[in-house]
């Protein structure tokens, strides 16, 4: 005779075992093109799809926000604070300001879930997009539209520096490897423009954050380093380091600065609501506006990732950087 109960329980064990991997077969027949096969791209924008299956969407009651690590994370949280509150008011949740201390704990974050709303830096939102399911709707810009930053290489006034040529042989701090300003760019330029390949021509060491390498520079613990300029004028704002500290013997073209964005799958409607606060917000008299106005933004953009971060896309591939998540 068959035992029935018997005969469901392992009917049941063996669904159980199989559903992830028909879940990771539906997720590898969908156009992803980068994109991690936990993710689709029917549309062809370059970033994941908002999940179509009411099941796989979220809507937490707290909502989790972190910018990119680039400073003092007790600056930036009392910096976003009015805009967190006005967030809180527009999307009915409670929002958490999460530092994070490095770019790769940022993406982790939101891949594993933890993270809802996030503000990548440049060279991160690549890897973002591709692994975490990132999508970047929007960034800062001036009160005329402009935006973006310069990466410049900078040295002190006595290094001897005077030119690219003259790092030969010298200390280059970089930030991060997934920083484009503070190394993708500095790297792929120095190589195809001038020849000078790191840890053959010049030393290399990896500062972590923009503020460390410029702080390194001015207190003469680096040759040079490069950076995002957007910074180091804020900080020369906030008079961190003073200009006669500082020597810049490169300035590159201009590049799209941190992209905002959310997880893939919040809800369409919670999705929604967080970008319209982003370009509701009124600055004026805001911790944002107070911060920020030092190096000149002044209002969220419209964006698109296809778009703005083509040059970016390029450096990597020039850099022979993967997407692939570990």
């Amino acid at each position: 005779m068959i035992d029935r109960r018997r005969l469901l329980s392992t009917a049941a064990a063996v669904a159980a075992l199989l559903l992830p991997h028909l879940a990771l077969a539906q997720a590898k027949d969908c156009p992803h093109g980068d994109l991690d096969e936990r993710f689709c791209d029917a549309d062809g924008d370059l970033i994941a799809d908002i999940p179509e299956d009411p099941a796989e969407q979220v809507d937490p009651d707290e909502l989790i926000f972190a910018y990119t690590p680039v400073e003092d994370p007790a600056v930036y949280r009392q910096a976003w604070a009015d805009f967190l509150t006005f967030l809180e008011e527009q999307t009915g949740k409670s929002v958490t300001f999460f530092p994070v201390q490095s770019n790769a704990a940022q993406i982790e974050a939101m891949r594993s879930g933890r993270l809802h709303i996030a503000g990548f830096n440049t060279g991160s939102n690549p890897l973002a997009v591709n692994c975490a399911g990132f999508r970047p709707f929007t960034i800062m810009a001036s009160a005329d539209g402009s935006y973006g930053y310069e990466m410049e290489i900078i040295t002190y006034p006595d290094s001897g520096i005077e030119k690219i040529e003259d790092l030969k042989g010298k200390t280059l701090a970089f930030t991060a490897p997934t920083s484009n300003s503070g190394f993708k760019a500095p790297s792929a330029l120095l190589k195809g423009e001038f020849g000078l390949v790191a840890d053959e021509d010049y030393e290399t060491t990896f500062s972590g954050k923009h503020d460390n390498s410029i702080l390194g520079v001015a207190n003469k613990d680096y040759d040079a380093a490069a950076i995002a300029n957007s910074v180091l004028n804020r900080m020369f704002e906030r008079e961190v380091v003073t200009p006669d500290q500082i020597k810049s013997i490169y300035k590159s073209e201009t590049f799209p600065t941190t992209g905002y964005g959310t997880a893939h799958n919040l809800t369409p409607e919670l999705q929604k609501k967080i970008q319209d606060a982003f370009f509701n917000f009124e600055w004026a008299g805001t911790s944002l506006e107070e911060e920020f106005s030092k190096s000149g933004e002044a209002q969220f953009i419209p964006i698109t990732y296809q778009k703005e971060w083509e040059v970016i896309r390029k450096i990597d591939a020039a850099n022979d950087v993967s997407y692939a998540c570990e």
